[in-house]
C-alpha cells in the first residue's frame, strides 16, 4: 500500500508540473479560474465513468446492508482519525483556542468515544471543524491558482493538491498496519465517503445543465467558505476565487 502510495505522490508531482506550466498560460474565451478545462473535463468524465461501474453499486449496498446509526459511527471514527489534521492546522493559522479545543475533542472521542466510534465532545459543547494545509496555505497568502479535476482525486485547486501529501502525515490512518488492515479501512472510508455525496451527486446529474462545472463552482465556493470560517467576504468574489482568498 505504501509503494502504491509513493507512485501516487510521483504521479501527483508530474501533474502538478503539467499544471503549474498551463496555469501561467492565458486561454482566450475561457474561464480564467480554469485554463486547463479541457484536460479537467477527461479527468472528470474518468472520475465519473468509475464511480458508475463501481463506487456508486459499492455504496448503495452499503447504504442498504447497515442501518443508519452505524453508518454514522463508520463515519465519527474516521472523522476521528483525521482530526490530527484539524488541531494542527488550526494551531498554523493561528487559531491557538480553536486548536485546543480540536485537540480535547479528538481526546474525548478517542477514550469516551471508544476510539472515535462516538461523537461525545459535541455534546460538551466543542464543535467539530474542518480544517487542512490547503487552508493553511490560503491564510499563509499562497493564491490557489488553476482549477483541478485530479484523476481519482477529483476537485482541487494547485494550492489544495499540493496540501494533499501533508495531509496524509497527519492522519493517523496513514500509521495503522499492516497493510492487510489499512487497506480495507481505506476503502470504506472511500465507499463511506461516497455514500454521504450520494444526495448531492444525484443532484449535479439530474438537475444541472453542465454537471462539471455545477461541481466545479460548488467545490470553489465550499472551499472559500472554508477558508473563511463560513464568513465569505460579499465584494471581491471573482478576485478571491481567482488566487486572492487568504484570511
Amino acid at each position: 500500500m505504501r509503494k502504491i502510495r509513493a507512485f501516487c505522490k510521483l504521479a501527483m508531482g508530474s501533474l502538478f508540473g503539467v499544471a503549474l506550466l498551463a496555469g501561467c498560460a492565458t486561454v482566450p474565451n475561457g474561464d480564467p479560474k480554469d485554463p486547463m478545462e479541457s484536460m479537467n473535463r477527461s479527468f472528470y468524465a474518468f472520475n465519473n465513468g468509475l464511480d458508475k461501474a463501481i463506487l456508486k453499486p459499492i455504496s448503495s449496498a452499503y447504504t442498504k446492508a447497515l442501518p443508519a446509526g452505524v453508518r454514522e459511527s463508520v463515519f465519527n471514527f474516521f472523522s476521528n482519525l483525521g482530526y490530527p489534521t484539524v488541531f494542527v492546522n488550526a494551531l498554523l493559522q493561528g487559531k491557538v483556542t480553536q486548536s485546543i479545543e480540536d485537540t480535547a475533542r479528538f481526546v474525548f472521542n478517542s477514550t469516551i468515544g471508544i476510539g472515535g466510534l462516538f461523537d461525545v465532545s459535541t455534546g460538551f459543547g466543542l464543535a467539530r471543524h474542518k480544517e487542512d494545509f490547503g487552508q493553511t496555505l490560503a491564510v499563509w497568502g499562497i493564491e490557489q491558482g488553476a482549477y483541478l479535476d485530479l484523476p481519482l482525486l477529483g476537485p482541487n485547486t494547485i494550492r489544495s493538491a499540493l496540501a494533499i501529501p501533508a495531509d496524509s502525515y497527519t492522519s493517523l490512518l496513514t500509521y495503522i498496519g499492516p497493510n492487510s488492515v489499512q487497506f480495507p479501512l481505506e476503502g470504506t472510508e472511500i465507499v463511506d465517503k461516497r455514500a454521504r455525496l450520494a444526495s448531492a451527486i444525484k443532484l449535479r446529474d439530474e438537475s444541472a445543465l453542465d454537471p462539471y462545472i455545477f461541481q466545479r463552482e460548488a467545490y470553489l465556493q465550499r472551499r472559500r467558505s472554508l477558508i473563511y470560517d463560513g464568513s465569505p467576504p460579499l465584494e471581491g468574489l471573482d478576485e478571491d476565487l481567482n488566487g486572492d482568498d487568504a484570511q
